[in-house]
């Protein structure tokens, strides 16, 4: 399998060492500095929980505290302690719930424009502190610093996007009461805390769970804005075992809306079967490349090229390839061109103290549990038959010489995967491709509608009335011609088909209408349980 030692002075990273400024001591002392309400004197971070006896919006600025067991963080990018994550059991969950829903009537009596203005300035203080807020998911998620500020960048512009458009959206609803936020690490504010902030926006008090594997400093940091801005935002830790009673089947919850694996959402929807609760899961898909009578190579070798970004660890990652028969020699000489150009390594590695951040297609994977994931996936495939096609090697990374690099893997690619192998039918979220040959399209649809719903889907063909065709027969919420598809968070409508989502869509008018009331919720646009009762908008 692929080699994960750590490189030394003979390997591509000869030289490199960490960028003076990006240490994780001098970032930890930005953090606390920005927020200081939200760290113990030790450093630790707290949780957020609402007040239940204050009367005006916002909760009166909440209550910091550390209840439960300390957890302890360690970066990806090197094995750095980061800290410690304040795990609470399901008895303090539960009176966090509890005070969050208390803040809710109030709030939703605010004025919209009250509300849009302490949105508009919690988003002004995460302005204040966006590079220490991009510092931080670098350390604590491993992403580049261009994908690390555009996480920030996107939560931001996207929340602006709803302040300045919300009355129109809003005219006839009135809030749900108390949301509750469960979502992956890979995203921690261009997903969780712009829903988070919409749904406050709109009128409902907040409860989040802070991701387990990363994230949780810098979302810490913007519930402290949030909450001297005077939004009900409430912040907890925990395993999602314990929790789950409090953050999905309490009484108090009005809304759920998760981002995650497929297991643990089927779990959730499984707690909601007797329950008259509003939900969005979005769960995992295969995520695949159709490639049918097609010539333009160079355009595909860049959009291949974009969709390695953060190591594929993104929902709307495409790690399934189906290629026509014919076509496969161009494709295999284009993908190959890109794989062994990708860069990757540690982000804060430079040569000299002066340079820039390097320019990278992505960093570690989120743990060290991941890569050993993959790796048993990888040779699980070889034993059932597969080719491997291409093994890329550690050692063409940028590494600081010693240091830890147990969470990277380079890329890797199988032909001909076994359907019993794991990889045929699931996502593997990093850096393991999968190729599949086929001579039909009507084998081409099969293979990319493997897994049961996607959230994405492309074709790349010469034939537009091809692709026109494919739209329909493929089980995806947002299928490319020839480009590459993505969550999308604003005018445009984000959901899935099939497992891939359950529940409302949301984006745009979708999101609102999802955390709110109004007339015509019967129609609501969404995958549910029932039936799916109103298409996507084009």
């Amino acid at each position: 399998m692929i080699e994960t030692k750590p490189l030394d002075t003979a390997s591509g990273g000869s030289g490199l060492r960490m960028k003076p400024g990006c240490e994780w001591s001098a970032v930890a002392r930005a953090l606390r500095a920005a927020a200081p309400e939200a760290f113990s004197s030790d450093g630790a971070l707290l949780n957020l929980t609402g007040t239940e006896s204050a009367q005006k919006p916002g909760g009166g600025g909440g209550s910091w505290g550390r209840p439960g067991s300390p957890q302890a963080i360690s970066s990806p990018v090197d094995g750095t302690p980061l800290g410690t994550l304040p795990m609470l059991d399901a008895a303090a969950a539960i009176k966090a719930v509890h005070a969050a829903a208390h803040e809710a009537p109030v709030w939703s009596r605010t004025p919209l424009a009250e509300r849009v203005a302490r949105v508009l300035a919690t988003l002004d203080g995460m302005r204040k502190h966006r590079d220490v807020l991009v510092k931080s998911l670098m350390w604590e998620i491993g992403k580049p610093e261009p994908l690390a500020a555009s996480d920030v960048d996107r939560c931001i512009d996207g929340v602006a996007w709803y302040a300045e458009n919300i009355e129109p959206m809003m005219r006839g609803r009135t809030p749900l009461g108390l949301v509750s936020n469960i979502a992956s690490w890979n995203y921690p504010l261009s997903v969780l805390v712009h829903a988070v902030l919409v749904q406050a926006m709109v009128g409902n008090s907040v409860i989040a769970k802070t991701p387990t594997d990363g994230g949780g400093l810098a979302i810490g940091v913007c519930a402290a804005i949030a909450r001297r801005s005077g939004l009900p935002i409430s912040l907890v830790s925990g395993p999602g075992g314990p929790l789950s009673k409090a953050l999905i089947r309490h009484e108090l919850i009005d809304c759920i809306s998760f981002v995650g694996g497929r297991a643990t959402g089927r779990d959730i929807a499984l707690n909601l079967v007797d329950t008259s609760k509003r939900f969005m899961l979005e769960m995992e898909g295969v995520n695949a490349w159709g490639v049918w009578d097609f010539s333009q190579w160079d355009l595909l070798a860049g959009l291949l090229r974009k969709g390695y970004e953060y190591a594929k660890q993104r929902c709307t990652a495409y790690p399934r390839f189906v290629v026509q028969r014919r076509l496969l020699p161009q494709f295999m000489d284009t993908y190959l061109s890109v794989v062994k150009s990708l860069r990757f390594g540690n982000p804060f590695a430079v040569a000299h103290d002066d340079d820039a951040l390097p320019a990278l297609e992505f960093g570690p994977l989120i743990n060290a549990k991941k890569v050993k994931e993959l790796r048993g996936m990888w040779d699980e495939a070889l034993v059932g038959g597969a080719m491997p096609i291409y093994e890329g090697e550690l050692s063409s990374g940028r590494f600081i010489a010693g240091q830890d690099s147990s969470a990277y893997m380079a890329p890797a690619c199988l032909l001909s995967l076994p359907r019993s192998s794991r990889l045929y039918h699931g996502e593997p979220f990093g850096p393991l491709d999968s190729i599949i040959v086929i001579d039909s399209v009507e084998q081409m649809v099969a293979e990319m509608n493997v897994s049961n719903g996607n959230l994405v889907a492309s074709i790349a063909t010469d034939d537009a009335a091809l692709a026109d065709r494919m739209k329909s027969e493929l089980r995806a919420f947002k299928v490319g011609h020839n480009a590459v598809r993505s969550r999308g968070d604003r005018q445009e409508p984000f959901g899935g088909m099939g497992q891939s989502w359950k529940g409302c869509f949301v984006g745009g008018k979708h999101l609102v209408h999802a955390v709110t009331r109004g007339e015509g919720d019967d129609r609501l646009a969404g995958n549910f349980r029932e039936v799916f009762r109103m298409p996507p908008e084009a």
